[in-house]
């Protein structure tokens, strides 16, 4: 039990790290497109390489993302009825529906390797202008990829624990755990 808990914590801390390293490009790439736009009117000089620099870095930021978004359970679901229910109940329909994660994450890995492999063989640039190696930024989906699927197997045993009751209180109604705290 120990080590379940030390995978999940440990896949979770990992994927907090990098999500959160990853929320900076937020920043390089707003000052990216303001330089630009200052460029472009005040200087009349735009440049041939912000934009696309800020789409590739967008790329990065939304796949390495996807581990610490569901990490922290803010994939887009549709929660009429699963909001309703128990947390027990919640879990075994997570772990029966976890089939289908994992069928389309590896899926993913599979075409995402593939594609990254290939742009790595070929030292893939982007053919425009500025032409950049694109690369490095294909070489990190399956990187991306592998995050989301260690955070999918920790949330798949954190759901099996609280599924078949092994963390003792995790089933109990909000307003239970306040008056046993």
């Amino acid at each position: 039990m120990r080590l379940i808990h030390a995978y999940i914590n440990g896949i979770t801390r990992l994927n907090n790290v990098i999500g959160r390293w990853a929320a900076y490009l937020i920043f390089v790439i707003f000052l990216l497109l303001i330089g630009e736009v200052f460029m472009r009117y005040l200087f009349a000089s735009p440049t041939s390489w912000t934009n696309e620099l800020g789409q590739m870095l967008f790329g990065l930021y939304i796949v390495l993302s996807g581990g610490y978004v569901l990490a922290h359970r803010g994939h887009v679901s549709v929660d009429l009825l699963y909001s309703a229910l128990s947390r027990r109940t919640q879990a075994w329909l997570d772990i029966f529906t976890s089939v289908m994660f994992f069928l389309f994450v590896a899926a993913l890995l599979y075409f995402g390797s593939s594609m990254a492999w290939e742009s790595i063989q070929s030292m893939e640039t982007s053919y425009s202008a500025w032409n950049p190696p694109i690369w490095p930024i294909k070489a990190a989906i399956p990187i991306a990829v592998g995050l989301l699927l260690l955070q999918g197997v920790a949330k798949l045993l954190e759901d099996i624990l609280v599924a078949l009751n092994l963390e003792p209180g995790l089933d109990l109604p909000e307003s239970s755990k306040e008056g046993q705290e």
